[in-house]
């Protein structure tokens, strides 16, 4: 680094100059000497004024809690997935949460209740997710009082897919919406970025999805048993969270079926063993 002290150097210099000579002020500067003194000193207060303030500006860049990657918006980004099976639909999730690079969050649980046959799993920003989620709870909570029976899945998935349209701007939201009414059975719905809506039979998302939509096409297949659907399941996002920096932590797991939810947790060292070239 180059430290300029060309203007203010010259400045004291011309002050001091511009005083000695021929005033009977002189001999309270003294001779040559003294000036150079006065110079020596200033130049040596400069330097050491620029060492302090490279000094408190590297300290303040791992300390001051306004720095950019500390600011930056908890994010739920992610491993999700919905499949269904014989009999309903299967729910898991990673559990990291994310602040730009720093992890705020190792067992998230990013698979939120709506009603009690109807789940969502949430990506993107956090704040946002959590949001909708509580607004669309409230929502079917005064369909169920309106109508005197649980609302359906698909009637949940709308109301996402509004919320997330309306506001596409201002949101950063992924959802799974995955659920069991006695319309249709186990269903699962999925709302990207963007409020579209559409159904499907198995659904990934959220940043780890990329690494895994090859492994999803070979080996989903309809109809699965729950056991044969856990295990898709639980594979597929073990692959995700192995390849994807934002994803880790533990899954999360949930069958939803007529009876209600079946909830599950696998810990990191329990989850199954791939190659890791």
């Amino acid at each position: 680094m180059q430290i300029d002290l060309t203007w203010t150097c010259r400045k004291k210099l011309k002050e001091t100059i511009k005083i000695v000579p021929n005033t009977a002020e002189a001999t309270h500067y003294g001779s040559l000497p003294h000036l150079y003194r006065d110079f020596q000193n200033l130049l040596l207060q400069i330097v050491l004024k620029k060492l302090i303030t490279m000094a408190a500006s590297v300290v303040d860049t791992y300390t001051d809690p306004s720095m950019s990657w500390m600011n930056a918006p908890h994010s739920t980004g992610t491993s999700i997935m919905a499949c269904e099976f014989d009999g309903g639909v299967i729910i898991g999730a990673d559990s990291r949460t994310t602040t730009g690079a720093y992890i705020a969050n190792r067992v998230t649980d990013k698979l939120t209740r709506i009603t009690d046959h109807i789940y969502c799993c949430r990506s993107g920003s956090a704040a946002d997710t959590q949001a909708i989620a509580d607004i669309v709870t409230y929502h079917l909570n005064f369909h169920k009082m309106e109508l005197g029976e649980p609302p359906l899945v698909q009637t949940a998935a709308a109301i996402f897919r509004e919320l997330c349209y309306n506001y596409r701007d201002s949101l950063v939201a992924g959802i799974l919406v995955a659920g069991w009414d006695k319309k249709k059975g186990g269903q699962i719905y999925s709302v990207p970025i963007g409020g579209m809506v559409q159904r499907q039979a198995v659904s990934i998302g959220g940043s780890g999805s990329t690494y895994v939509y090859g492994y999803v096409d070979a080996n989903f297949k309809p109809n699965m048993s729950k056991e044969e659907a856990k295990k898709f399941v639980t594979n597929t996002l073990t692959l995700a969270m192995l390849r994807d920096g934002s994803s880790g932590g533990v899954v999360r797991l949930g069958v939803i079926t007529e009876a209600g939810v079946e909830r599950s947790v696998i810990l990191g060292d329990e989850l199954p063993k791939f190659y890791e070239g």
